[in-house]
């Protein structure tokens, strides 16, 4: 594991923006990545925006959720406000909107481009046997939700993790031009949380902790979807500022589409010092976009120190 995070530093720190742009050809230089370019709309709120304008063209109806809620309104003497922030999303709406956007990437897929070592055929993460029809049909948002709610809630991470999540699941399928499809959803998602975990938490989780939760891997079988995972985004795995804050107010307003609402309180003086006091805080708060642990090794421990990943 150390010379393959050696690897991933060099190689990050060697690579330029043209070079990661150009490296696929003309496709990558004239379409830019969301992945990479804050400029560039997330491929998951294109594949929903598609869907939705499909379904008005079909009953010639307007797009109406299937689920209502009592909306507060904020007035001049009230404010209403939800506690999610930048640097802080609420947890639960933030995971659900990311198992969402994998349900509609995998839904609005081109085709079923994978490769072997995300396949889950070839490499199953249980002992059960599977139906054909596991691997033929799109499973159901609650479905995706429960697999990477109780993948975070075992890991120990955060919302921000979710949307790095996002964003390097997104940079997967852009850079290897593959899909997200049902035979393979389940280890792009393992792979893009363990590499988010291990570039972005201050303790990182070991591959061996991965194991655990899925009987039927081993550790041989982690490493190398990790370190094919990387090869294939090419050891990018910065996350700029911009690019974070673009997936995560994407993810709010597609939350909001798909009323899975945040719950909002009225703003009073004790909320407004608090939110103002997590602001402060979050103003000195810097994400290091590469990192060696000692948990990579106990014969090294080296800290680069890059510029700002997570702005609040």
């Amino acid at each position: 594991m150390n010379l393959l995070w050696w690897k991933v530093l060099k190689s990050w720190a060697l690579c330029s923006e043209n070079t990661i742009l150009s490296h696929h050809g003309s496709n990558r230089a004239l379409e830019p990545n969301p992945s990479d370019d804050p400029r560039a709309s997330t491929i998951f709120l294109r594949q929903y925006q598609t869907d939705v304008q499909e379904k008005r063209k079909s009953s010639r109806t307007n797009h109406v959720p299937t689920k209502h809620f009592t909306k507060k309104h904020s007035s001049c003497s009230t404010i209403y406000l939800d506690d999610s922030t930048v640097s802080q999303p609420y947890f639960t709406t933030t995971v659900k909107s990311v198992a969402l956007a994998i349900y509609y990437h995998m839904k609005k897929r081109d085709a079923d481009k994978s490769l072997d070592i995300f396949d889950e055929q070839l490499h199953p993460l249980t002992r059960e046997k599977m139906p054909k029809e596991y691997f033929e049909y799109v499973p159901e948002h609650k479905f995706i939700y429960r697999f990477v709610h109780v993948l975070f809630k075992a890991t120990n991470l955060t919302a921000e993790f979710a949307i790095v999540t996002l964003i390097y699941i997104e940079r997967l399928l852009s850079y290897a031009e593959i899909d997200l499809c049902p035979t393979n959803w389940k280890r792009i998602v393992i792979g893009a949380i363990l590499l988010s975990s291990k570039v972005w938490k201050d303790v990182t989780i070991w591959n061996r902790e991965y194991c655990k939760l899925f009987v039927n891997t081993s550790i041989e079988d982690i490493n190398e979807l990790e370190r094919q995972f990387l090869q294939l985004i090419e050891y990018n795995i910065k996350v700029s500022g911009s690019v974070y804050a673009k997936y995560y107010f994407d993810l709010r307003s597609f939350a909001k589409d798909n009323s899975l609402h945040l719950p909002v309180y009225l703003l009073n003086k004790e909320r407004a010092q608090n939110l103002e006091a997590v602001s402060r805080m979050e103003d000195t708060k810097i994400f290091y976009s590469a990192t060696m642990r000692r948990s990579f090794s106990a014969d090294n421990f080296i800290t680069l120190q890059c510029s700002k990943a997570i702005i609040s």
